[in-house]
C-alpha cells in the first residue's frame, strides 16, 4: 500500500467533500481516501498494483478538480 497526499484546487462545499471522495472511493485499488477540505488536500491510501496514482489524479479531475 501506498500513501499519499494530493492538493487539489476547486474544492469549496460538503458536496465537493462527497464528490471526491465517492468518486476516488469506488476506484479498484483504494483502499481509504480523506478530503481535508480546508487545507485543499486529499489523503489517499492505495494498491499500487491494482492503480496509478496518474488514474486517482485524473479521477478527480473528471469530478472538475484542478490536482496540483
Amino acid at each position: 500500500m501506498e500513501k499519499t497526499t494530493l492538493t487539489v484546487s476547486g474544492m469549496s462545499c460538503g458536496h465537493c467533500v462527497k464528490a471526491v471522495e465517492g468518486a476516488v472511493g469506488e476506484v479498484e485499488g483504494v483502499s481509504s481516501v480523506k478530503v481535508r477540505l480546508d487545507e485543499g488536500k486529499v489523503d489517499v491510501e492505495f494498491d499500487t498494483s491494482k492503480v496509478s496514482l496518474e488514474a486517482i489524479k485524473e479521477v478527480i479531475d473528471d469530478q472538475g478538480y484542478d490536482v496540483a
